[in-house]
C-alpha cells in the first residue's frame, strides 16, 4: 500500500517537474510570393496559455491573418507529452529578403527565419500560384467626385472549401459594388483557373495623392491528405489569404474657372420625346414631354434636377424621375428619365425656353453644356371643348323670350281697328305666357345645379377623379352667379377665384395627367366644392340672380 502511494507521488512529482523547454517556428514554403499567403507554425512542447504568442512584431513586413491554436496531450508507457501549436496566415507586403523575427513564449525564443519573397509578376512564380488576385482600374488620374471603376478578379486553381473577399479601401472616397459577381474559366500558362469577377464604383471626395488598397481574400482550400493510409481518410484543408496590388491615385480638384453644379463626366447628353406628336396638340389634353439625361462616369445620385420653365397659358405637372445605372464598355452609365405633363388652357403658339446643363468633359478637360434648344409648339382648339361651350349658349338662347312682331297697317279702315284688337289680345296672351314660363326657371336651374352638385359630392367621396373632371365645367355653368358660360376648367378657375378650389383641381390634374397615375383622394375637392356651393346660395347671390333680365 505504501509502495503504491509512493509510486503515485513520484508520477505527480515527475509531471510537476515537466515545464516548457522548447519553442520552434517553421513556414510551409520558402521562397514565397508577395501578396500571397503562407503559413507560419509555432510549436511549444507544453500546455501553455493560448494567448502566449504575440504576433504584433510581424506587422512591419507582413499582413497578419487569422491565427488558430490547438493543444494535444499524449501518454506512452506513462510518459506524457503535451504540445501547443499556433498556426498563423501571413502575407509578405513587398518582394525581397525578409526576416521573421524571434518570437517569445514564456521566456523561450524561436529561431529567426529568413524568407525570400518573389514578385507577383515574376514569371518563375506562375507554377506556384494556386490562388491570386488581379485588378484593373479605369483611370489613375481623376477629378474629385469623378467616378472610376475597379475590376477585381480572383483566380484559383485549387478547390475552395470556403472563402470571403473584402472590399477595396480608399481614404475620403465612396465605394460600392456594381452588379453581381461573374464567374468564368480561363487557362494561364497551361493551368486551368476558376475566375470570380467583381466590379466596384469609386467616387473620391477630396483631392490629393492616395493609395487604393485592393481587396483581401481569406479562406480555405483542399489539399492532399498527409496520412500514410488513405483508408477512411478525408481531404484536409489549408487556410489561405491573398491580396491584390496597391494602386496609387491622383485626385485633382475642381477647376477654379468652373461655374455651376460640378459634373465630371466622359459624356453627358440630353434627349427629348413628345407624346402625342407635335402636330396633334389640343387645348385641355395633356402633352407628355419626356427628357432623358445620360451621363458616363457619374452615379445616379450625382445627376442634377431637370427644370423646365413654362410660358403663360401652359401648366406643367412633373412626374417622379426614373433612375437607371448600368455598365457599358467597362464604364458606369447613369440615366435620369423625367416625364412632364403639359396642359394648355387656350389655343395658340408657345415658346418653350431652352434647357441647358453644364458639365466638365474629363476626356478633353473642357467646360461643356448639354442643351435642348428653345422651340415653339402650336396648340390647336379642341372641337370637343368648343361644342361644350356652344351647348349652353344654344340652351340660353332657346330660353330667351321672342320679341313681338309689329304689324303696320297702312290703310285707315275698320280693318285697322280689328287688327289692333287682335294685336292687343296677342300681346296680352304672350305676356301671361312669358310670366308663367319665366317663373319656374330658377326652380329648374336650381334643381339641375343641385343634381350636378350631388353627383360631384358622390364622385369625390368615391375618389372618382375622372367623373369629377367630367362634371366640373357643367356644374360651374349652372351656378347662379356665373356671368357667362365657361368651356374649360382653367376658365372656371378664373371665374370662381377660389384658392382652395384651384389647389384641389391642381392635385386632381397632377394625379391623372402624369404617367405615374397616383391614387387621388377627393377630400380636398369635396371641401372646396361645398364652400363654393354655399357661397353661391347666399342671399347676395340670389339678389344678383333676380336682377338679371
Amino acid at each position: 500500500m505504501v509502495r503504491t502511494i509512493l509510486c503515485l507521488l513520484g508520477l505527480l512529482l515527475a509531471q510537476s517537474a515537466m515545464a516548457l523547454s522548447q519553442v520552434s517556428a517553421t513556414v510551409d514554403k520558402n521562397p514565397v510570393i508577395a501578396n500571397e499567403s503562407f503559413i507560419l507554425e509555432v510549436v511549444a512542447d507544453d500546455d501553455v496559455d493560448t494567448n502566449a504568442l504575440d504576433t504584433s512584431v510581424l506587422m512591419k513586413d507582413f499582413i497578419v491573418g487569422r491565427t488558430s491554436v490547438s493543444s494535444q496531450t499524449s501518454m506512452v508507457n506513462f510518459n506524457t507529452t503535451k504540445t501547443t501549436r499556433w498556426t498563423t496566415v501571413l502575407i509578405a507586403r513587398k518582394p525581397g529578403t525578409l526576416t521573421i523575427p524571434s518570437l517569445t513564449i514564456e521566456n523561450e525564443r524561436t529561431v529567426p527565419i529568413t524568407l525570400t519573397v518573389l514578385s507577383a509578376s515574376d514569371t518563375s512564380t506562375n507554377q506556384q500560384k494556386d490562388i491570386f488576385i488581379t485588378t484593373d482600374i479605369s483611370s489613375k488620374n481623376v477629378y474629385v467626385q469623378q467616378q472610376l471603376t475597379l475590376t477585381v478578379k480572383l483566380h484559383f486553381a485549387a478547390e475552395l472549401k470556403r472563402g470571403s473577399l473584402t472590399e477595396p479601401s480608399l481614404e475620403n472616397a465612396n465605394i460600392i459594388q456594381i452588379g453581381k459577381d461573374v464567374e468564368s474559366d480561363t487557362i494561364i500558362n497551361g493551368r486551368r483557373y476558376r475566375v470570380i469577377e467583381r466590379t466596384y464604383a469609386i467616387n473620391p471626395q477630396q483631392s490629393g495623392e492616395y493609395t487604393l488598397m485592393s481587396p483581401v481574400f481569406s479562406g480555405e482550400i483542399m489539399v492532399p491528405s498527409t496520412r500514410r493510409s488513405n483508408f477512411l481518410s478525408f481531404g484536409e484543408t489549408k487556410p489561405v489569404s491573398v491580396i491584390g496590388e496597391e494602386i496609387p491615385l491622383t485626385v485633382r480638384p475642381i477647376p477654379t474657372s468652373y461655374q455651376g453644379q460640378w459634373l465630371p463626366s466622359e459624356l453627358l447628353s440630353l434627349h427629348q420625346e413628345w407624346q402625342p406628336s407635335p402636330d396633334k396638340f389640343m387645348v385641355g389634353e395633356p402633352i407628355t414631354r419626356t427628357i432623358t439625361l445620360t451621363a458616363a462616369g457619374l452615379s445616379q445620385e450625382q445627376l442634377p434636377i431637370i427644370e423646365m420653365a413654362m410660358p403663360p397659358g401652359l401648366k406643367i405637372y412633373p412626374d417622379q424621375a426614373e433612375l437607371h445605372t448600368g455598365m457599358n464598355s467597362n464604364r458606369l452609365v447613369s440615366q435620369k428619365v423625367q416625364n412632364f405633363a403639359i396642359v394648355a388652357s387656350r389655343a395658340g403658339s408657345y415658346q418653350l425656353p431652352e434647357i441647358s446643363i453644364a458639365w466638365w468633359n474629363t476626356v478633353t478637360n473642357q467646360y461643356q453644356q448639354a442643351t435642348l434648344p428653345a422651340q415653339t409648339i402650336t396648340v390647336k382648339a379642341n372641337p370637343a371643348a368648343a361644342q361644350e361651350k356652344l351647348a349652353p349658349q344654344i340652351a340660353n338662347s332657346a330660353n330667351q323670350p321672342q320679341a313681338p312682331t309689329t304689324i303696320v297697317v297702312r290703310e285707315s279702315s275698320w280693318l285697322q281697328w280689328l287688327f289692333l284688337a287682335l294685336w292687343l289680345l296677342t300681346s296680352l296672351a304672350w305676356l301671361i305666357s312669358s310670366r308663367k314660363k319665366h317663373q319656374p326657371k330658377p326652380v329648374t336651374t336650381n334643381a339641375k345645379n343641385k343634381s350636378l352638385y350631388l353627383a360631384l359630392l358622390a364622385a369625390c367621396k368615391k375618389n372618382n377623379g375622372q367623373q369629377v373632371l367630367t362634371l366640373l365645367v357643367p356644374w360651374v355653368n349652372e351656378l347662379p352667379a356665373i356671368s357667362h358660360p365657361v368651356a374649360t376648367i382653367d376658365e372656371a378657375l378664373a371665374m370662381l377665384k377660389s384658392d382652395a378650389f384651384s389647389q384641389a383641381v391642381n392635385e386632381l390634374q397632377q394625379c391623372y395627367f402624369g404617367k405615374s397615375h397616383q391614387d387621388w383622394r377627393g377630400d380636398n375637392m369635396l371641401v372646396a366644392i361645398e364652400a363654393i356651393y354655399k357661397n353661391q346660395q347666399s342671399p347676395s347671390a340670389n339678389i344678383a340672380l333676380s336682377l338679371n333680365p
